[in-house]
């Protein structure tokens, strides 16, 4: 009897012995850092900037990414949000939701130059690392600008289509997978992944119904109770005009204006200024069957932004995260100080989420930056 009751003790210690190293793991392996940025727009010019004007996107992003390399330094403000009061010490990820190269109209670079100076910045000027001392992750997708130069878009373009930062984000996304011609129906650019018990899903340009198709099985493997944070470049109230044509040849013409940007067919009718009820809602229905799907990241409209998505008939509640361009800003295009990009902190433990926005050029002294809005949210 003495010898079950000392046996039950070691059994009894070592697993609060256990199950202590479990929690411990777990309120270390917590904190998530991602930067999120968007619209870069490689091949504009920024009007004015720094004094100067006419400041190309190479410059203007070098600018903004010496920044972005300072954070792991910074103490994070005291507002009741992640981590608050915190050295940053490490970024798991950049992520950047499209419009790499501006559409090459009207004299603007090609595709292939723009791609080339993004390499520069995003690869060989970024120094971030994670706090284990690995380096940062980058996670790209396309913007409409980006399949508009690979596909031809309805007016006119000089090259009339190049493919590089559509085939640069694949290789660069999918290293394993390397490709030397881009076909849009056969290389999508969208992929997933895990980060400290939260999942993140990487779409290309919008959530439609080929993309949902994907995401379907992505989601097999993940639990119910893992929240799941959507990326991609348009605005949830997607725009006809990235849809197929349903007109005609179904091509992409001065006449119809669609862009063909997404595999699926138009069905609002037959007008490239119509309404996107029927593409929405069946988003809407996809996200009534995720609830975990908890927040949704974009660019597109270039201004900083934290709203709810109420859908087509006040039919669902999305958190959204609109970010700012360091080129097209519908702010900061007019007034440099405004220029942004959101510094996003998640404790999986506590299933709280922050996102903070950096004013990133509000000072004279080019690393210096203001906190601007935030929004604190729940994941659970």
């Amino acid at each position: 009897m003495k010898w079950k009751i000392k046996n039950t003790k070691v059994i009894l210690v070592a697993a609060l012995l256990l199950l202590g190293n479990v929690v411990f793991a777990r309120s270390k392996d917590s904190i998530i850092h991602f930067i999120f940025t968007s619209d870069v727009h490689f091949g504009l010019e920024k009007e004015h900037f720094r004094n100067k004007e006419d400041v190309a996107a190479l410059e203007v992003n070098k600018a903004m990414v010496q920044v972005m390399n300072q954070l792991p330094a910074i103490q994070l403000p005291n507002d009741n949000g992640v981590q608050q009061n915190k050295l940053v010490q490490g970024i798991d990820a950049v992520v950047i939701t499209g419009d790499i190269a501006n559409r090459m109209e009207k004299g603007i670079q090609s595709a292939t130059k723009s791609w080339e100076q993004f390499m520069t910045v995003f690869i060989d000027s970024m120094h971030l690392k994670k706090k284990e001392g690995l380096k940062t992750d980058l996670w790209v997708m396309p913007g409409n600008h980006d399949m508009s130069n690979a596909i031809g878009f309805h007016r006119p373009m000089s090259p009339k289509k190049d493919p590089a930062s559509m085939m640069g984000i694949y290789n660069l996304m999918f290293p394993e997978k390397q490709i030397k011609k881009f076909d849009s129906s056969l290389n999508r650019i969208h992929y997933s992944k895990d980060v400290k018990g939260v999942h993140f899903i990487l779409l290309s340009l919008y959530p439609d119904s080929a993309e949902r198709v994907w995401m379907e099985s992505d989601l097999k493997n993940v639990t119910a109770s893992t929240p799941v944070l959507l990326f991609a470049h348009s605005i949830p109230d997607v725009e006809p005009r990235f849809f197929q044509n349903p007109n005609g040849l179904h091509d992409i013409n001065e006449e119809d204006k669609f862009e063909n940007l997404v595999p699926e067919k138009y069905k609002d009718g037959k007008d490239v200024k119509g309404e996107t009820i029927i593409e929405q809602n069946g988003f809407i229905s996809f996200l009534k069957k995720h609830p975990n799907i908890k927040a949704y990241f974009h660019g597109h409209e270039n201004w900083t932004e934290y709203y709810q998505y109420k859908g087509t008939d006040n039919n669902v509640n999305l958190t959204c995260i609109r970010t700012d361009s360091p080129m097209k800003g519908r702010l900061s295009a007019k007034d440099e100080t405004q220029l942004a990009f959101e510094l996003v902190s998640i404790n999986s433990n506590t299933g709280a989420l922050s996102v903070r926005e950096i004013l990133w050029n509000a000072h004279k002294n080019a690393t210096d930056f203001t906190w601007g809005k935030s929004i604190h949210i729940s994941l659970k």
